[in-house]
């Protein structure tokens, strides 16, 4: 007899500081242990402030963050209240990828913007419109932000085998870029034009 796969569970809760992230946390820990088999990768939306701890529990029960990406970039206004110290554990996209979390790039949009190339730069740089750098050890390379956008995104919704990269049997949506962002500057990745975008085989946008 095959066994069938269990069916997923996906579940999100909203959780922004380290106080509402741990409460989470222990909800979530709880149902884990009391339904060791359930599929599931819960994700936490937002997820903006961790700490050393915090970040052992995800990695443990494969929690998924979803931080924003483009905020640090467009409220830059905003940084000096929160202070260095935690700057330094914000949006902290470095360190769930050390911790081999699944991170993932989000912009809750309409408060903050969507598109992905400046979600990108701002994970690349930390850098806010004014210049100024916030965070920096939380710095991540042009290769770690695609794949935080692509294959990343993909597993947190279960749909990895279908898309998050350009592969055989995979759904035919990519984009065309005009530069490789791995080639500018850094600061205007947020600037390539986007040539052309195809979904599922079909052009829906060419410049």
């Amino acid at each position: 007899m095959r066994c069938r796969r269990a069916r997923p569970a996906e579940i999100g809760i909203h959780a922004n500081g380290d106080v509402a992230i741990d409460t989470v946390l222990t909800a979530y820990e709880r149902e884990l242990k009391r339904h060791p088999h359930m599929n599931s990768r819960p994700r936490i939306e937002h997820c903006t402030l961790v700490n050393a701890d915090l970040l052992k529990r995800m990695a443990a029960i494969g929690a998924i963050p979803t931080p924003f990406a483009t905020y640090l970039h467009v409220y830059g206004e905003k940084w000096p209240e929160y202070g260095e110290d935690r700057l330094r554990w914000m949006f902290a996209h470095r360190s769930f990828l050390d911790y081999g979390i699944r991170v993932t790039g989000a912009s809750d949009y309409d408060a903050g913007p969507f598109e992905p190339l400046m979600g990108i730069q701002s994970m690349v740089t930390r850098k806010d419109t004014e210049g100024r750098v916030w965070g920096p050890n939380q710095r991540i390379s042009v290769d770690e932000a695609i794949r935080v956008y692509t294959i990343n995104g993909a597993y947190a919704s279960f749909e990895e085998d279908l898309k998050g990269s350009i592969a055989e049997r995979k759904l035919a949506d990519f984009v065309v870029l005009a530069e490789d962002p791995h080639g500018v500057d850094p600061d205007r990745i947020k600037t390539i034009e986007v040539v052309r975008t195809v979904v599922g085989g079909r052009t829906m946008h060419e410049s």
